[in-house]
């Protein structure tokens, strides 16, 4: 059971930090970890998490809290270009980063 969520406005780096605790969990734990993880991703990778149990559940009749996290990463999303004033009319570049984040449930053995 698969669940994608795109353009998620965060930096797959940091990202990557939260989904690195999660990674061969059980749901129960990601959920207890994804909880009290004080990142704001945390609360897009615990939507995301949600929402692939659903899946599991509803599409292919699986119970909840008989999974694992098999696979989880943070790819890289398109950048946003914008512009910021500067001193002695100057313009410095921001970049504001996206990422793609997947997850990847099975059932416990």
């Amino acid at each position: 059971m698969r669940a994608h969520a795109k353009y998620v406005r965060s930096s797959a780096r940091k990202a990557r930090l939260v989904c690195d605790h999660i990674r061969g969990r059980s749901v129960e734990e990601a959920r207890a970890i994804l909880a009290f993880t004080p990142r704001a991703v945390a609360k897009d990778w615990s939507k995301l998490l949600e929402s692939a149990v659903a899946n599991a559940e509803h599409n292919h009749e699986l119970d909840g809290d008989d999974l694992v996290i098999k696979a989880a990463h943070a790819d890289e999303g398109p950048t946003l270009k914008r512009f910021r004033p500067r001193a002695m009319g100057r313009a410095t570049p921001i970049r504001k980063r996206t990422s793609h984040l997947t997850i990847l449930l099975t059932p416990k053995e």
